[in-house]
Formats: C-alpha cells, structure tokens, sequence
C-alpha cells in the first residue's frame, strides 16, 4: 500500500526542524553516509531564514557520526540553474559562519553539502553523486597524503577528510526501482511516497509523520497553498518561454528565432551580463535589448 505524503521541501522548511522529528532526517542522512548520524541541533543562521517568495530551502545541522566527530551538514532542495557555484559559495560561507573569533584553522568544522536535486545538474547519467577534495601529483601522479604529525593534530587520515563532501542527488534521473535502502529513500523524493516493505532508517517514521492528512488542519491549508503557488510559478514559466518556441513553430522560423533571443535575453540578463555583451551574443541592438527587458 501507497500512501501520499507531503513533498520534502516542505518538509525542510516546517516540521523537519522539530525535534520530535529528528528521527527522520537522522535515517535519511545514515543511509546516504553509511554511516550512523545523530543530529544535535538545527543551527539557524541568515542562510537558513526564508525569502519572502519562499525558494531557498536550505536547513544546517550540527550532528555527530559513529566516530563522535562533530559535522555540519546543509541540505538544499531547491530549482536554480546556476546551482554549482551556489553550493561553492553554500558551503564556504557555512564553513566560516560557524567558526568562532579567534580559533586556529584546525578548528574548523568539516561541512557535509546535501543537494536534492529536481532538474538535470550537469551532463552525468548516474543519479547520486560525490564530490570531494584530493591532490594529484603532475609528475608521479601520487596522492598528496598527511604527515603523521598531521594525522595526530587533525584526527584524520587522509586529506579528503578535512575538507567539505558534496552529495547531489538527481532525482528525476531515478529510475523508480529500489535496489538498497538508499533507494527507498530516492524513491520516496521523487514520488512522495512510501511503500510498506521499505525498511530504510527513519523511512517509516517519514510515512507516519508526513501523511498529509495527519497534519493540522490549518497546516493542510498551508501546504495546499503552497502547492498552488509552485503550479503557478510552473505555468508563469511556461508562459513566459515554453509559448515562444510553440509560436515559432507554427508562425515560421523567423518568430521562433526572435523568441529563442528573447529567452537568451532575459537568462543573461538574470546573470548580470553586460547590455553590450548580451546583443552581441542574441545579434540584434542593444536599444532592442533594452525593450525586451522593460
């Protein structure tokens, strides 16, 4: 039996802060690290606050591994296109936020980046992947490794354990079949649901306490609020681009070649570029530039 639940992004934003409802993200996180994670507190920091649209889904956690080693680990969910750079940028500023005045750089805690993805990151066919910090040698083609000076000083063995992992998680590159318990939990970020044979840490916790008709009333008016919205941000969308390209389909190769430049128009403009830089990438004036972005 299927059960509906609520999408994970809302879960991020309203009840998985609750520590009643630790249990959840701790199974999560332990399945995905292989490793056991107990969560010790939601760090509320200016990246955490929401905008007033809403989009940054973003939740910090300090928490403690099988080793006893303090981690902070942020999980995104979120839509951007420019989302490579933002978790650079996501996981330096977390790195020093939670850093105190004063301390020697050995204090500096490592920083775990979670991203839940729902549009295609990058050109890769897998749907989970890791990223993490390694130094090559260009002539021996060695692994730069630590001293054990170091090994004592840092309580680490190697490099890569000293600076931040990256995990995205593409979830529309799932392919709806769990082979481990991992995959219950990829199966049930796509598909808002979960099966009574999933075994996964904290899964069946996560059916019980976001089943949309347990939430409060008022609750359920929220999220069904906010569900509209997300269909109407989709069809704005699809207004604004997806009608260009179906309009110069049937009106000629001419009107479907000015909306592509209006579509290229407005994603530069979005990224800052130059007004001089974006007419002569589209090929037409930068007076039309000007128009198309009044």
């Amino acid at each position: 039996m299927k059960r509906k639940l609520i999408t994970f992004d809302w879960a991020i934003k309203r009840l998985l802060r609750s520590k009643a409802n630790f249990g959840i993200l701790e199974g999560f996180l332990t399945e995905l690290l292989k490793q056991e994670i107990t969560i010790l507190e939601v760090l509320e920091s200016e990246g955490n606050q929401e905008t007033n649209r809403g989009k940054f889904n973003r939740v910090d956690l300090k928490v403690r591994d099988n080793k006893q080693e303090i981690i902070i680990i942020e999980i995104q969910y979120d839509r951007e296109y420019d989302y490579l750079q933002r978790i650079f940028y996501g996981v330096s500023k977390t790195a020093i936020e939670y850093m105190e005045a004063g301390q020697p750089y050995t204090k500096i805690t490592k920083v775990i980046s979670v991203n839940i993805l729902y549009f295609d990151l990058g050109t890769g066919t897998d749907y989970i992947y890791k990223g993490t910090t390694s130094f090559k040698g260009l002539h021996q083609h060695d692994s730069l490794g630590l001293t054990d000076k170091q090994k004592k000083l840092f309580n680490k063995t190697n490099i890569e354990s000293l600076y931040p992992e990256y995990y995205l998680i593409k979830v529309n590159r799932f392919d709806d079949i769990a082979r481990d318990t991992l995959d219950e939990w990829i199966y049930f970020l796509k598909n808002e649901e979960i099966k009574e044979s999933f075994t996964a840490k904290g899964i069946q916790e996560a059916q019980e306490k976001l089943n949309i008709m347990k939430l409060p009333e008022e609750e359920q008016k929220a999220y069904e609020h906010y569900q509209d919205d997300l269909h109407y941000q989709a069809s704005m969308f699809e207004s604004s681009f997806g009608d260009g390209y179906r309009e110069g389909e049937a009106e000629g190769e001419a009107r479907g070649e000015a909306k592509a430049n209006k579509k290229m128009v407005f994603n530069m403009a979005k990224k800052d570029y130059p007004i001089k830089t974006i007419a002569e990438v589209a090929g037409i004036k930068e007076a039309e530039i000007e128009m198309i972005l009044k």
